[in-house]
């Protein structure tokens, strides 16, 4: 027998994503554009953070497969704690990306020609998209919690491939820009 599906709490949850998927994009942003040296504060350059936080990207990938795999297999608690890990994973990410680019000087990617246009196009969808998988992300994530398992099923179809999408992308802008860093 299912558990029900607990409706108010997904209405309560659902109003904390449209918050968070608001929130969190514009602080990011905002933070993004802060360079903490140049207000003359004296900290030092993160600058060993891009290799952590891309293999931080490239194990939420491999989180994402294997929590795939999970579910198909019928192993629902690993793959829920597959997808927990994931989600925190990403909020690792988020928190060095940050702090990099507070402390750090942004890196100029120095390639030409072909491969140029190229790191651009996936260095920009995977920005549009690491923004536009948040709600998704969380919407996911609530109607599991909330035992909605259909509509879980249904958004988590849309949701995996873009989440996984931005994981690889992740690594690979990172892959590609590395030669550049100062």
């Amino acid at each position: 027998m299912r558990p029900e599906i607990d409706l108010k709490k997904q209405k309560k949850y659902n109003k904390i994503v449209i918050v968070l998927s608001i929130v969190i994009p514009i602080a990011v942003a905002a933070l993004f554009g802060i360079n903490l040296r140049e207000l003359g504060f004296d900290v030092k350059p993160l600058t060993f953070l891009p290799p952590i936080y891309a293999t931080i990207n490239g194990m939420t990938a491999v989180l994402l497969v294997l929590a795939l795999w999970a579910i198909k297999n019928k192993k629902l608690v690993l793959h829920e704690n597959l997808m927990t890990t994931a989600i925190y994973a990403s909020v690792v990410f988020l928190v060095m990306y940050v702090a990099y680019h507070m402390t750090s000087d942004s890196t100029k990617f120095g390639g030409e020609g072909a491969v140029k246009y190229i790191y651009y196009f996936i260095l920009i969808t995977h920005i549009v998209l690491s923004i536009v998988v948040i709600p998704f992300v969380l919407i996911t994530y609530v109607r599991a919690i909330t035992n909605d398992f259909e509509r879980h099923k249904k958004i988590a179809k849309i949701t995996f491939p873009i989440w996984l999408y931005v994981a690889v992308t992740g690594v690979i802008v990172y892959l590609m820009i590395a030669p550049y860093y100062v």
